[in-house]
């Protein structure tokens, strides 16, 4: 089985944001995904989706599902994580006053993605962006 989607998030969309970890979550459920591990697919997603609509300049999420494994994997165009460590730490945050009020920004985003995926690969560079790729076994 191979099964693959693609979704643009924009920078600061909060309309559509949500939107595309929705999708994911309705695409795993019609082919029969175990609902824990949607579960744990849909927070990551989620989470993921929110950090590229708050903090980057736009991106994609790519959803591939094999036999054994559902990778999602997440790229943005910028601006980049100074401190991959910082960043990993719960509670931690970037986020601006605006993105708070609305109940974003509470510094869980990354540690949480890490949590519920099986593997967990950040990679950034300033003024080039992020990447993010997270496993889930089947």
């Amino acid at each position: 089985m191979s099964y693959n989607l693609e979704f643009d998030v924009e920078r600061g969309d909060f309309d559509k944001a949500g939107e595309a970890s929705r999708k994911i979550k309705k695409s795993l459920m019609q082919i029969g995904v175990n609902n824990k591990i949607i579960r744990r697919i849909a927070i990551a997603g989620y989470e993921g989706e929110m950090n590229l609509a708050i903090h980057s300049d736009g991106g994609c999420i790519k959803l591939m599902v094999e036999s054994n494994c559902v990778t999602l994997a997440l790229e943005d165009v910028g601006p980049g994580i100074p401190n991959l460590d910082l960043a990993m730490t719960e509670g931690w945050s970037t986020a601006t006053d605006s993105v708070r009020e609305m109940g974003f920004g509470a510094g869980m985003g990354l540690p949480n993605m890490e949590k519920n995926a099986d593997t967990f690969h950040i990679e950034s560079k300033v003024g080039e962006g992020t990447k993010i790729r997270m496993k889930f076994n089947l």
